[in-house]
């Protein structure tokens, strides 16, 4: 047995050696933005934000507002409210989150930061937020298309970590996510939950109450064809595209036919498409 020991320091220490260092917490390179990678406690900072400008999000004035003001309020060091945007597929959910950002982060001097995280990292949320508990800036922390499925515990974590655990979300970060749902559970999984339980009432709300600790639900429903013409003329004044009118909203309307449907994304792509035939750059 004393012969191992010997041997196994030496493993342990070439083991450490190769282990990459703990990241520190002012370690965290100068951004705009950040992609949140729990291998590790990676925060890498991203070079360019795809996002469009606010001005061009068109039929969602509402919510933009609401969103708006709570994040300059957050960005003053005043309390702010989680907010939840849910409801109809490409509408602009994500898209408004990075436009309100870039908007108020212009306005404060880079004090404003955006980390993405992963719906599958989720459990690492509280990791992430002690790496940015004591940052000297603010954040506003983004999942995209956040849901869970059966068999998924994790929304427990996110539960505790949002409102009601022993250290609580940190008074520099708030956290905006999307969602196609607005309890963020799908129904069957809900009904399962209300058949097999002893007190049915109480395992809806087990499931319920985690879109509760979102101040702000923020709904978004399908465009008309009104706010579908105006996104379109947004994006063409915006990129100096040479089309009539007339033929932007005939070709647009069959645009939206083949995709059997009018959103902000339908728009965005029938842009591209129209932008490329004109041989015309989006910049």
């Amino acid at each position: 047995m004393q012969e191992l020991i010997g041997p196994l320091t030496r493993i342990a220490e070439a083991l450490e050696r190769l282990a990459p260092p703990p990241a520190e917490a002012g370690a965290l390179p100068q951004a705009e933005a950040y992609i949140w990678h729990p291998e590790g406690d990676q925060l890498d900072p991203v070079a360019r934000i795809n996002r469009l400008d606010l001005g061009l999000l068109k039929g969602i004035d509402r919510v933009r507002d609401i969103l708006l003001d709570n994040t300059r309020r957050f960005a003053g060091g005043l309390p702010a409210n989680n907010a939840l945007l849910w409801g109809a597929r490409g509408m602009g959910k994500s898209s408004l989150v990075k436009a309100v950002h870039g908007e108020v982060a212009a306005k404060t001097g880079g004090l404003l930061g955006l980390v993405e995280i992963h719906r599958e990292d989720i459990p690492s949320l509280p990791r992430l937020l002690k790496r940015l508990r004591d940052q000297p800036r603010r954040f506003i922390l983004f999942c995209d298309d956040l849901s869970f499925d059966a068999e998924d515990t994790s929304y427990k974590s996110l539960k505790a970590v949002l409102e009601g655990g022993v250290e609580g979300r940190p008074e520099s970060v708030v956290f905006y996510a999307t969602s196609n749902r607005r309890h963020l559970l799908p129904r069957d999984m809900m009904e399962n939950e209300r058949s097999t339980a002893i007190n049915p009432h109480e395992a809806v709300e087990e499931k319920v109450s985690l879109s509760d600790r979102f101040g702000l639900w923020l709904g978004f429903h399908n465009c008309s064809q009104d706010d579908y013409f105006a996104m379109l003329d947004g994006y063409v004044a915006k990129f100096g595209l040479k089309v009539a009118p007339e033929q932007l909203r005939a070709e647009a309307i069959e645009w939206s036919m083949t995709r059997g449907a009018r959103s902000g994304r339908v728009a965005w792509q029938f842009i591209q498409d129209l932008a490329g035939r004109l041989g015309q750059p989006l910049r």
